[in-house]
């Protein structure tokens, strides 16, 4: 697939380059560290709720139980998730989406697939993303379309900002 593989990061970087990264430095740049870090801890502890559902559709009981308490625990002790209490008190963030479920039931992960606006995939997790938006409480809120997509548009910035000190180090690591 690299015939369409490659124009498709062509344009991905010149988004990111041109748009994402700039925004993310701008919002780093006005945003304190520690609002950013609420933020953060919001949207991964909207994310404990659809992790919790892959798990149970993996067989993994105890470990959706963690991620379901983790929500119930950050929502309310954590002020609606701003604080990660679930962790100081010992219950662990699992990270899991559908694509990770259709592996646990066999399916093989297929050609690596550059999305647009996406990034890298692969033909198994392509399609499964679909599936995890429909677990994601932020993109399925439909009382205003405003809020709602200023939500996903602030999670994809916050996101985005979270992986400028990456890219420092491995800018910094390139031989070419």
């Amino acid at each position: 697939l690299e015939a369409i593989n490659r124009p498709i990061y062509a344009f991905n970087d010149v988004l990111d380059r041109y748009a994402l990264k700039p925004l993310a430095q701008g919002y780093q740049k006005v945003t304190p560290e520690p609002l950013r870090l609420m933020i953060t801890s919001f949207f991964a502890n909207l994310g404990d709720l659809s992790t919790g559902a892959t798990n149970v559709l993996q067989a993994k009981p105890r470990q959706a139980l963690i991620d379901v308490s983790r929500f119930v625990v950050n929502s309310t002790l954590g002020m609606a998730g701003i604080a990660d209490v679930a962790s100081a008190i010992g219950l662990p963030k699992h990270q899991e989406d559908f694509g990770q479920t259709l592996g646990w039931w066999g399916v093989p992960p297929g050609p690596y697939l550059m999305l647009p606006f996406l990034g890298p995939s692969s033909f198994r997790d392509a399609p499964s993303r679909v599936v995890d938006s429909y677990g994601d409480p932020v993109s399925q809120y439909t009382g205003d379309v405003a809020l709602r997509n200023t939500g996903i548009g602030l999670r994809i910035v916050d996101g985005r900002a979270g992986l400028l000190e990456a890219e420092k180090v491995i800018d910094g690591a390139a031989l070419d």
